[in-house]
């Protein structure tokens, strides 16, 4: 039953990639990947916050958890659209934007994974 549910996780998380980071794209139009930094900021905030929530406040069950990092954070961020877009970027002579896109999901991924951290120490 477990793996049926971070399954079940695993598709609604590539649902919710899908949707966020089309959406994301028609607003901001073609020239950056918006949609796949938001995804992967977003995705950084929640894995420390329901990790605090285990570790630290024992808010959430390691089961539960697993089914929420694993199933549904593990499909909605996307490393592999990451990578992809920056070669692509490399390819076509944008090392700048190569370079903008990859540091903006480091940097803005941990900062946004210890702000979920803060809040759910702070907050829960």
């Amino acid at each position: 039953m477990h793996l049926l549910l971070i399954a079940l996780a695993g598709a609604t998380g590539t649902l919710a990639r899908y949707g966020l980071s089309s959406w994301v794209r028609g607003w901001s139009g073609q020239g950056f990947p918006w949609g796949t930094l938001a995804v992967n900021v977003l995705g950084c905030f929640f894995f420390g916050l329901i990790l605090t929530a285990v570790r630290e406040k024992s808010l959430v069950t390691t089961e539960t958890a697993t089914i929420w990092m694993v199933g549904f954070l593990g499909a909605f961020t996307t490393f592999s659209t990451l990578a992809f877009e920056s070669g692509d970027f490399l390819r076509s002579g944008h090392l700048g934007q190569a370079m903008l896109n990859l540091l903006a999901n480091m940097v803005l991924g941990v900062g946004l994974f210890f702000a979920g951290v803060w809040l759910a120490r702070t907050a829960l």
